[in-house]
Order: structure tokens, then sequence, then C-alpha cells
């Protein structure tokens, strides 16, 4: 909040390059860093005002013409990728790459799956008796496929894109940053 608008932008550029050519957990110390950062720059409207170079390799995003960082999460195949820059679909899965599309739609199916177990009392499903061992198996579950798309969906896409940010938490399972091995 301190940093002027021309400092903000530097810093963030120096970063991104920092980033480029890696898939990065949303956990990381320096991706938290930049998340907080990329919020001020949105609100300044830093990007828009051109205060910053946009680091080699990387575009501006169409919604909000900042650099393209995209998000991949659990939410892939409804939201699509989203920008870190403003929080808003940077990517929709229908413009995924092709060769990449079913790939993550399999991926998303399997995560959808496990993570409605978390949200079955509210959707109105009876619990079974063995509710917290079924909730326990789903978090286990869930810790595997965020390690798998962490490892292996988010480097695929960098193939595509020069970073890329992962989701490696779901609290609704209560799931953590620490949980995953990747």
């Amino acid at each position: 909040m301190e940093m002027d608008d021309l400092s903000l932008a530097r810093w963030m550029a120096q970063t991104l390059g920092q980033f480029s050519g890696q898939a990065w957990r949303l956990s990381h110390p320096l991706m938290l860093s930049y998340e907080l950062a990329a919020g001020v720059a949105h609100e300044r409207q830093v990007w828009l005002k051109g205060m910053g170079i946009i680091p080699s390799g990387y575009m501006g995003a169409e919604c909000c013409r900042a650099p393209l960082l995209p998000m991949f999460s659990r939410d892939v195949f409804e939201t699509g990728l989203l920008c870190k820059h403003c929080n808003e679909t940077c990517v929709p899965f229908d413009d995924l790459p092709e060769q990449l599309k079913p790939r993550l739609d399999k991926w998303a199916a399997e995560y959808d799956k496990v993570h409605t177990i978390a949200h079955w009392e509210e959707d109105g499903v009876k619990l079974p008796p063995d509710y917290d061992q079924l909730l326990e198996l789903a978090a286990q579950t869930a810790e595997s496929l965020l390690a798998e798309g962490g490892t292996v969906l988010a480097p695929a896409l960098l193939e595509f894109y020069p970073a890329v940010a992962w989701e490696d938490r779901d609290d609704c399972l209560e799931v953590l940053p620490e949980d995953i091995d990747a």
C-alpha cells in the first residue's frame, strides 16, 4: 500500500520475471505477496495506466489488461483459468488448448465428485453413519488430485502460458497446502 504506482508496477514486473516458466502454488510466499500487490495494482489501475512494462513472454489479459497470469483451480470446468490480477475468468474453459481440455475436464469431474461430499448436508443429502470416514477419504483423494493438478496439469499449461498459479488447498475438505505432496 505504501509503494507508489511506478514502484509497484516495477516490483510486479520483476516478480513476474521470477514466475516465468514455472507452475507456482498459491500458498507460496512470493505468490501470496504478488497476490496482495496485484489487488492494490488492480485497484489503482496500474497496468491500465501503462505504469509497468509487461515482461517478455507475457501478454495482456483481456479481462483487465494486466499481464496474463492464469490460476488453475478445481473449478476449471466452470470458470476456466482465473486472472491473478482481477480474479475474473481470463481464459474460459472453451478457449483452453484443445489437447488439454479432455485431461482438465476429467480431472475437474473427479475433483467435483470428491468435493461434493463436503456439502452433502447443505445439499439435503442424508448423512450416512460413516460420514466422517467418507469425509476423511474425500480429503485424502482431494490431496492426491490437487497434487496431480500441481505436478501434471499446471505444468502442462506452461506450454501455452509463461507462468501458472495452482490451487493447493480446499477449505471445505480441510485440505491445507502442507497436506499436498508436490
